[in-house]
C-alpha cells in the first residue's frame, strides 16, 4: 500500500483540509456585535494552545516518553474513520449555525440561541467534533503527550464554552438560555448535568 493511503497519513491530511477549509470559511460571518475582551479570552486560548502543541509536537518535546500501545492498521482505520466523523459533525454544525458562526467568543446583531440540528443534540456541536477527532487521534497515536494534549484542549474547550455561555446570557437573559440548557447536554451527547 502507498504511504499516502496509509491511514496514519489520512489522518494528516483530513486535519489539514478541516482547518483549511475553516479558515476559508471565516469569512462567512455576520459581524460582531460584541466581544468579551482579549483578557478574558486569554486563558482558553492558552490551555488549547498547549494541548494542541502536545498533540502536533510532543513526540520531539519528550521524545522518550514511551509508545503506550503499538500502532495497527485496524486501529489506523478506526482512528481515520473517527477523525472524519469527528470533523464531519463539526461541518454540520457550522452550516447550522451559519452567520452566527465565529472562531471567537462574541454576540452577533440579532443574535438568538440555535437549537435544532447538531444543537439539540450539544449546546457547542463544534467543541464535541473537534474533541472527538482529536481523541481519535491522540488514541491512534498512543502517548502519553498526546493524552496529556487532549485533556488539555479538552479543559481548553470547556473553559471556552462557559465564557461563551456567560456572555450569551448576559446579552439574551438568563431566561432565554436556561430552558436550551436545561433540555441539552453542554458537550457530551446525552449526559444532562455533566459538566454544566
Amino acid at each position: 500500500m502507498s504511504e499516502y493511503l496509509h491511514p496514519g497519513y489520512l489522518i494528516i491530511v483530513v486535519w489539514a483540509l478541516w482547518v483549511i477549509s475553516w479558515l476559508i470559511a471565516a469569512v462567512w460571518s455576520s459581524r460582531p456585535a460584541a466581544r468579551p475582551g482579549f483578557s478574558a479570552e486569554l486563558p482558553y486560548r492558552v490551555v488549547t494552545a498547549i494541548g494542541a502543541l502536545l498533540m502536533a509536537g510532543g513526540r520531539h518535546y519528550f521524545p522518550s516518553w514511551p509508545q503506550l500501545w503499538p500502532i495497527t492498521e485496524a486501529s489506523s482505520w478506526i482512528a481515520l474513520a473517527a477523525v472524519l466523523g469527528g470533523v464531519a459533525f463539526t461541518w454540520w454544525a457550522r452550516l447550522a449555525l451559519g452567520m452566527l458562526w465565529s472562531s471567537n467568543v462574541t454576540r452577533k446583531e440579532g443574535h438568538q440561541i440555535v437549537d435544532t440540528g447538531p444543537y439539540g443534540i450539544v449546546r457547542h456541536p463544534i467543541y464535541t467534533g473537534i474533541l472527538f477527532a482529536i481523541y481519535a487521534t491522540a488514541l491512534f497515536l498512543g502517548r502519553i503527550e498526546c493524552l496529556i494534549g487532549a485533556a488539555l484542549m479538552t479543559l481548553g474547550f470547556y473553559m471556552k464554552a462557559r465564557l461563551e455561555e456567560g456572555f450569551l446570557v448576559a446579552g439574551l437573559g438568563e431566561a432565554a438560555y436556561a430552558d436550551y440548557k436545561k433540555r441539552v447536554p453542554m458537550l457530551v451527547p446525552f449526559a444532562k448535568g455533566w459538566g454544566g
